[in-house]
């Protein structure tokens, strides 16, 4: 049986095509299109006209390509660039009108819980208790949990392309007192939380999404053309040294180093600030870097729990309000 997912992220839409086995979704086909939705986001959040036109056209590109590779229709989604728009439910018509495709926004914590899901997967149960840091374009997403599921799961407005524009704007390295004004707000953000993940005392972290995967090389990590099953881990120590040598870069020559793409080198240094903050307060030395995420936690609720799982959380999502602090909610106990 083959399946597929859409994820429309704040920089690229991406398509997997998965064969499932034995209840696992093995990838067999992936593609992407880079559209930098987060550089067509007006300062209210609106999501421009062009910008929804392009997703548009991508999501029936991967629509085309999921028919092409005889896959039944996307399961498909959207994250915090489109969640957080005030013309959230416009640019959903849209696509759906434009596409046949029915995407939807998940709360932020459903998309944490399913990121938790992908990595306890590839980790395995010999884990133990684990927390998952996932950074996106919008939010920085933190689970923990001892079973299948997180026992809470949190989304928090730090992703690495908001932070940006907030705080690093400029073309040339960072005044000192622009990373400290960052520091100081990742600092407020994450005090509760880490403080329950410090509580927790989890055996084993693990980091997802493409930031961390790119910070993960620029420390060392074996690069990608090695695939996914050669361990690869992202030191607190290293990192620390990684910020300051971003810093004292100009964005644009930050894609010369080893791991940091071009489209990703304005964001690096937020993310890498976000990245080592929150390791830092919550006491962890460093995390292991988990090729799994969200799309794979998608495929494998759907595998594992049935179709009506998909059916009932993307309904919810779209009733979801559509200010910019939606998905930023707690689930399970109180942090």
């Amino acid at each position: 049986m083959r399946v597929s997912v859409v994820d429309a992220g704040s920089r690229t839409v991406r398509l997997l095509i998965a064969e499932v086995r034995g209840g696992v979704p093995l990838p067999v086909h992936t593609v992407k299109w880079k559209l930098r939705l987060s550089e067509h986001v007006a300062a209210d959040g609106t999501l421009a006209d062009e910008a929804v036109e392009r997703l548009v056209k991508a999501v029936a590109a991967a629509g085309a390509t999921a028919r092409t590779w005889h896959a039944p229709q996307p399961l498909a989604f959207a994250t915090e660039v489109v969640r957080g728009a005030p013309n959230r439910r416009e640019v959903l018509r849209r696509v759906a009108a434009g596409t046949g495709i029915r995407m939807c926004t998940l709360p932020g914590e459903t998309e944490a819980e399913l990121t938790f899901l992908a990595a306890r997967r590839w980790l395995g149960w010999q884990a133990g208790p684990l927390t998952v840091l996932d950074i996106g374009g919008g939010s920085l997403d933190v689970a923990f949990g001892r079973g299948r599921l997180p026992d809470f799961a949190v989304a928090l407005p730090l992703g690495a392309s908001r932070l940006t524009r907030e705080y690093l704007a400029g073309e040339g390295p960072p005044a000192p007192g622009e990373l400290k004004e960052l520091r100081r707000r990742i600092r407020h953000e994450l005090r509760d939380v880490s403080s329950r993940i410090r509580w927790e005392r989890p055996r084993t972290a693990a980091v997802s999404s493409r930031t961390f995967q790119q910070l993960a090389r620029l420390c060392g990590a074996a690069p990608g053309r090695h695939g996914p099953f050669v361990r690869r881990e992202l030191r607190r120590r290293e990192l620390r040294e990684a910020v300051r040598t971003l810093a004292a870069l100009p964005a644009a020559e930050r894609a010369r180093l080893p791991g940091i793409s071009a489209p990703r080198a304005a964001q690096s240094l937020a993310g890498a600030v976000v990245g080592h903050t929150a390791l830092k307060l919550m006491g962890l030395r460093g995390a292991v870097v988990s090729p799994w995420a969200i799309r794979e936690g998608v495929l494998l609720r759907c595998v594992e729990d049935g179709a009506d799982w998909w059916a009932d959380v993307s309904a919810a999502g779209d009733a979801a309000s559509p200010s910019p602090a939606a998905g930023l909610r707690v689930a399970g106990p109180t942090v």
